[in-house]
């Protein structure tokens, strides 16, 4: 679900278009053209990781107990501007690690390692449209070919005034138990201080205590298909498990902080609570649900250039 809170970037990513050409324009008639850079290089960045502490899953009378997690991600996407808009490539790397304990039925690593292509276009002054395809690897401990897959989102912005927008999308993935899913948001910046992020999967409401630094409250909701290795099945004692797709979704809640170092770099620091988590292997009708919330703290590095 991190495809559509994506959505909302197209409001900055693509708010400059028009900017951008009018100011080259005026370049042009005042700069002489020896004078103009030959490439311009602008991008974003993410290097993000979390830590949640110990916590049980089950399944019927069978209990995961005290396993901790870390996740980590790393992002790095180019995002040259063309005519028809701008352009999306880059890559993006995310591991979870468990603290399973020995012989638990359910694998202790999955991770994803894949491209990013896209293009944020520009319909009109008012709407915006973001194609946007990750083709990777969606596996466990050793990635493989047969883990590829790539699910993409076509998704657009309607910005009313520069104080509201409202998001639209749907999302494909054909591992996923329902292959395409729609999402609406929108993004209400009620007063000078105070904006309503309502877009899933990073809902919040924002304080912008001062330029430099924003306090808020508010959720992640995540959920990536992987699919096992062809013996984990036969590892754990259900051959029915072999290479089969895992659905692994997870909520978080907490308060957090944004602090603006510089104007290409922002720290994020938040910490809360884990009230949900869900180990689904849907094809196989086996499915591990949390028992009991866990604390979590997370550290970001991240903005745009």
């Amino acid at each position: 679900m991190k495809w559509f809170v994506q959505l909302l970037g197209m409001v900055v990513a693509l708010g400059s278009i028009s900017a951008g050409t009018q100011g080259e324009e005026a370049n042009e008639n005042t700069t002489d053209s020896s004078f103009k850079p030959i490439f311009s290089l602008t991008g974003e960045y993410v290097a993000e990781a979390t830590y949640i502490g110990d916590a049980d899953v089950e399944r019927g009378r069978t209990i995961v107990r005290d396993f901790s997690e870390s996740d980590i991600i790393l992002r790095f996407v180019l995002t040259p501007r063309i005519k028809i808009g701008v352009l999306r490539i880059g890559m993006e790397w995310e591991r979870f690690d468990f603290g399973m304990p020995n012989n638990a039925p359910l694998p202790d690593t999955l991770q994803s390692a894949s491209l990013i292509v896209g293009l944020d276009t520009q319909f009109s002054d008012s709407i915006l449209v973001r194609l946007e395809a990750q083709p990777g690897f969606y596996g466990t401990n050793h990635l493989s070919f047969d883990e590829v897959n790539m699910p993409f989102i076509v998704g657009g912005t309607y910005i009313y005034n520069p104080n509201l927008q409202f998001i639209v999308g749907v999302s494909v993935d054909i591992e996923r138990k329902y292959p395409v899913l729609p999402a609406a948001g929108v993004r209400w910046k009620i007063a000078r201080q105070w904006v309503v992020n309502a877009v899933l999967p990073e809902p919040r409401i924002e304080f912008e205590g001062t330029k430099s630094l924003t306090l808020y409250l508010g959720a992640n909701v995540k959920e990536t298909n992987f699919r096992v290795d062809e013996h984990f099945g036969d590892s754990h004692g259900n051959p029915v498990l072999n290479h089969a797709v895992l659905t692994y979704s997870e909520v978080r809640t907490g308060l957090g902080a944004d602090w603006k170092i510089t104007p290409n770099v922002i720290l994020t620091a938040e910490a809360g609570y884990q009230p949900y988590r869900n180990f689904d292997f849907y094809r196989a009708n086996i499915r591990f649900h949390e028992d009991g919330s866990a604390p979590y703290g997370m550290l970001s590095l991240h903005g745009a250039f």
